[in-house]
């Protein structure tokens, strides 16, 4: 009676295992031992924490990105939050090693370095990050894009500087960006 039993589940086993292997994913997930959709996660976190506000902390990202040197942007992105699309259903898959995944971004506005002023402009932005195997990891191929930081480390960078900046004129538009910082998305 057991070894009959055990038959229908290996039948299912089998059925499963053909579904499994027929799926898009598979080929996005089976030869790399990353999940795509997580090495985006990982960016877009190191990201929404300022890593690509410096220089120096860029190293952090650079390891998720297959562009080279970033581009000098001259503004940040400031959101509130972002949403990556974890179900494979929503992606566009290209082929078994290239895939957009969707990116949905709570945007508050945007920092301008040289004014140091924030132009606020709330919405919900929805970008596709591409993503392919190089080198035998998963990297973003595309599009670069600015900075997409959160309001309180944005907020945090300008306090920052108003402590280290000498001149009045540029302390005062600080202060000014501080304030309309601290204001935006309430």
């Amino acid at each position: 009676m057991r070894k009959s039993a055990s038959i229908p589940l290996c039948l299912v086993g089998a059925a499963m295992g053909a579904w499994l292997l027929s799926s898009p994913a598979l080929g996005l997930t089976g030869d790399l031992t990353n999940d795509p959709a997580g090495v985006i996660d990982k960016y877009l976190s190191l990201d929404q924490r300022g890593a690509r506000l410096t220089a120096h902390t860029y190293e952090a990202v650079a390891p998720y990105v297959a562009w080279g040197d970033e581009p000098v942007w001259d503004h940040v992105v400031v959101i509130r939050d972002y949403a990556l699309a974890g179900d494979v259903t929503q992606w566009d898959i290209v082929s078994g090693t290239e895939a957009r995944i969707p990116v949905t971004f709570q945007v508050l506005g945007a920092m301008r370095w040289e004014s140091a002023t924030f132009v606020p402009a709330v919405r919900e932005d929805v970008m596709f990050i591409r993503i392919r195997a190089v080198d035998n990891a998963w990297k973003m191929v595309g599009p670069p894009f600015p900075p997409h930081v959160g309001r309180q480390r944005v907020l945090d960078f300008v306090k920052d500087a108003i402590v280290r900046e000498d001149r009045e004129d540029r302390l005062a538009a600080l202060r000014r960006l501080r304030d309309d910082l601290a204001g935006a998305g309430r």
